[in-house]
């Protein structure tokens, strides 16, 4: 049985933690077909054990990505699983962005839970890029709505372009050692209801080796990982997305579920980090 959270923005129960497919199927808008039984297998293992949260963009592989978590997510029961999927910034005109998410939905083989803005925009005005993620949904490709690497100024902007939908998640770069949002973005999405998606929680699989977060887990029997992705998973509105990049780390990363850093161990933690910092 999965370990929930609920979000009132979109009135729906989330895994606590999700998986992240950046570099699985290639990298930058290039593609990579070496490894994609053994990603495949990866994903499809992450659901088995409730990580049924699942972030793609069409960035990825050059859409490979998706390709992959179509198949992966296919013979599951598509209620219950949320897919996330991201339009890159060069398609953010208004037919750019509806073209996008059915090349997105050919890929994947099925609609989108969850369409972001990948970056904000530089080229085209924002509320343009927002009326066509408005279409998306208006046209049944996706369900909700949301933007990614924004801080909460654009946020803001993002959401007063929308007169039908409304932003209900945001995803962002945060871990131990990048709290930038932590006092910003965070508190705003757990006062609106809103998904926190984060991304790179481990920083690359630094903080999968680092000695103080280990000893913490000697406490539960947990590594590392479990460690820090358990301190993001305490926040309320966070989701870490950590890269579901083989069965073995998808299990590992599945530890950090099921349980709850004592608050003396977490706030140990955020200082520890926090002076580490500074």
């Amino acid at each position: 049985m999965a370990e929930l959270k609920y979000f009132k923005k979109m009135d729906r129960w989330l895994p606590v933690l999700g998986q992240g497919t950046w570099g699985v199927g290639g990298g930058f808008w290039s593609k990579d077909t070496s490894m994609d039984e053994e990603w495949e297998a990866a994903l499809k293992r992450g659901i088995e054990l409730g990580m049924t949260l699942i972030d793609t963009a069409e960035m990825y592989g050059a859409g490979h990505s998706e390709e992959i978590v179509g198949r992966a997510i296919s013979g599951f029961e598509r209620d219950n699983l949320f897919i996330v999927s991201k339009v890159w910034p060069t398609h953010a005109r208004y037919d750019d962005v509806v073209k996008a998410a059915e090349a997105s939905m050919r890929r994947l083989g099925t609609y989108i839970d969850l369409y972001l803005i990948h970056w904000p925009p530089t080229e085209i005005p924002l509320c343009e890029t927002m009326r066509g993620l408005e279409s998306v949904v208006s046209r049944g490709y996706a369900k909700f709505i949301g933007v990614s690497n924004f801080g909460l100024e654009l946020i803001e902007e993002a959401r007063s372009c929308l007169s039908r939908e409304d932003i209900v998640a945001v995803e962002n770069k945060f871990s131990l050692l990048d709290r930038r949002d932590e006092d910003t973005v965070i508190p705003y999405a757990e006062k609106e209801g809103m998904l926190y998606l984060a991304y790179t929680p481990l920083e690359k699989g630094q903080l999968s080796m680092d000695s103080f977060l280990a000893d913490i887990g000697k406490k539960y029997g947990k590594t590392a990982t479990q460690v820090a992705l358990n301190w993001l998973i305490v926040i309320n509105p966070v989701v870490p997305i950590p890269k579901a990049s083989s069965i073995k780390h998808v299990e590992e990363n599945a530890g950090a579920m099921g349980w709850r850093l004592s608050q003396e161990d977490w706030r140990l933690i955020s200082e520890r980090f926090r002076e580490l910092k500074a």
